[in-house]
């Protein structure tokens, strides 16, 4: 380009710009001189676009007003790789920033080892993110801002406080956890010995806590743990700490034992051979153990658990706690009035090894171990029919209602009988806490606006000293006003997470085979299977039902 001159100084780290306007044929482009600069030795230098438009401006300028003087100008520099490290607040982290050069030099491994030390970066430094990092910036056109985490502290690990670990089996958990025989072979047949402690049985171990361990951050400052706790033990009935060792609970009566919500009670158990005429209606504040047959119509009410070793046809059973039957239960069901007279009510969970023409209610999951049809089930839970890792029974022709997945090999049956599963129940009762809580938090709100409005005047305002103790007062009555609003707005959000849960959890899954004439339904979405599925899985996802098959 004429009257365009590009030099390097004489150390060969500043680009000059001379420009002649005596010899130019035209007005100099900005453009063109950028593309001369963006070859040769120049092109990975650092250009300044400002000092470069300044000159061809000025340059420009002399050429219109017939000016020749000469207009040089620095318009680049050789710049070196930059380098800076940030660290947080909290120096739990450090990251490295780099600046890949304009044709300068980069720095070593070591260099920055030594510029961290001048930062105060003292632990944690990793060699192998720098040196990748200082490969990525050779490589990198000139000016690219790479960071990454070099360094990094150890968080203290707080203490463990006191766990306990029971050491004796609830009767449901040994009832799902079948024994294995002498070749390590599951038999469904043995579900080992009732569970039934006698006095001075230890029940329950408490640990000790931890003091935890301690951590750093980069600067190389030691962060103490916080020691774990005592935790003391809820002692449920039946039950008191041995003399020799605290941390050991023992049962002070002959029972059953029952571990939940951290409390062990064990339960003063009445045993028996079966529940027939001849024994007449059982009805027991404790546990009830009863290693035989429940016949018809006959009636068991148990404050704790009730754990049958036998079938239970046409009764009436009522736990405080769980129901285990080991074998199976069956009823009659009356087709006029659709009443079942085999019932099965428990505030826990209930598990039946196979069922027939039973009505079941629980707050917790319903375990089936074979087979369940022709009943209607109302749960707080799941209804799983199968072994519990990998259900494979059969469910059809019930009427159920729950608030947690359906899970078995088969759902439905060949024949068509309907299966019906609801889940609104649950549901509506979430929705309805909700409509309340947000109704709640509206009048909350608009009160406390009320109120900081008045406490913003009272602030604004020189308080006489005889009324300062009651203003006092009402500064405290609105932080505690505050402080209501801020818990009850939490569980808006825990209660709408909740919803968003619940969706996700209900779910029908058959591992086998799911038949014509299965709905689903919540509130007003239903599904229904129209035709055979192989291994299938039903789930509800935008307010929708949608089917996936199980690969």
């Amino acid at each position: 380009m004429n009257g365009v001159t590009i030099s390097f100084d004489k150390t060969r780290t500043y680009i000059n710009l001379t420009l002649n306007p005596s010899e130019f044929s035209k007005e100099i482009d900005i453009r063109q001189v950028k593309t001369e600069l963006a070859t040769g030795e120049t092109k990975r230098l650092y250009v300044s676009d400002a000092a470069l438009k300044s000159a061809c401006d000025t340059a420009n300028h002399y050429f219109k007003t017939g000016d020749n003087t000469v207009v040089q100008e620095r318009v680049g520099e050789r710049r070196n790789a930059e380098i800076e490290f940030r660290i947080p607040e909290d120096a739990m982290t450090a990251n490295l920033v780099i600046t890949s050069p304009y044709g300068g030099k980069s720095p070593t491994i070591n260099t920055i080892k030594s510029l961290a030390l001048k930062n105060n970066i003292h632990r944690g430094l990793g060699t192998r993110v720098i040196e990748a990092m200082l490969m990525e910036a050779r490589k990198s056109p000139p000016g690219t801002i790479i960071e990454r985490t070099v360094a990094k502290g150890l968080p203290a690990r707080n203490g463990r406080s006191s766990r306990f670990i029971p050491l004796v089996p609830n009767a449901l958990e040994r009832i799902l956890k079948p024994q294995t025989n002498e070749g390590e072979r599951v038999d469904m047949r043995n579900l080992g010995e009732v569970i039934c402690v006698k006095v001075d049985t230890p029940v329950l171990r408490r640990t000790e806590p931890t003091l935890g361990r301690s951590g750093f951050d980069v600067r190389g400052s030691k962060l103490p743990p916080i020691p774990g706790e005592w935790v003391e033990f809820r002692k449920g009935t039946g039950t008191v700490q041995a003399d020799n060792d605290q941390n050991l609970l023992m049962s002070s009566i002959a029972g059953m034992p029952k571990y939940q919500d951290q409390t062990m009670n064990i339960d003063d158990t009445y045993i028996c051979n079966g529940v027939n005429v001849g024994t007449g209606h059982v009805n027991y504040e404790g546990a009830v153990l009863v290693n035989g047959d429940v016949t018809e119509k006959m009636q068991i009410k148990a404050e704790g658990d009730v754990t049958i070793n036998g079938f239970v046809e046409s009764a009436h059973i009522e736990s405080g706690g769980d129901i285990i039957i080991t074998e199976g239960a069956m009823g009659k069901v009356n087709d006029s009035a659709g009443e079942f007279n085999c019932h099965l009510i428990a505030k826990g969970s209930i598990h039946v090894q196979h069922g027939q023409g039973i009505e079941i209610h629980c707050s917790g999951n319903i375990t089936v171990g074979r087979q369940l049809a022709y009943s209607k089930l109302h749960c707080g839970g799941a209804v799983i029919v199968g072994q519990i890792d990998k259900p494979m029974g059969n469910l059809f022709a019930c009427d159920i209602v729950s608030q947690d997945r359906i899970e078995a090999g088969t759902l439905g049956a060949v024949s068509g009988s309907m299966l019906k599963v609801d889940f609104s129940p649950g549901f509506a009762q979430l929705l309805e806490r909700k409509d309340a809580l947000d109704e709640l938090v509206r009048q909350l709100r608009e009160n406390n606006s009320k109120h900081k409005e008045k406490i913003d005047i009272l602030k604004s305002k020189k308080v006489p000293k005889e009324l300062k103790t009651k203003v006092a007062e009402a500064l405290e009555m609105f932080d505690n006003e505050n402080a209501l609003l801020d818990w009850i707005e939490s569980k808006v959000l825990e209660i709408s997470d909740a919803k968003v849960q619940y969706q996700q959890d209900i779910k029908l899954i058959a591992n086998k085979k799911l038949y014509p004439g299965v709905t689903a339904k919540l509130n007003n979405r239903n599904w229904r299977s129209e035709r055979e599925y192989e291994r299938a899985h039903i789930h509800y996802d935008s307010h929708q039902w949608h089917y996936e098959p199980i690969i």
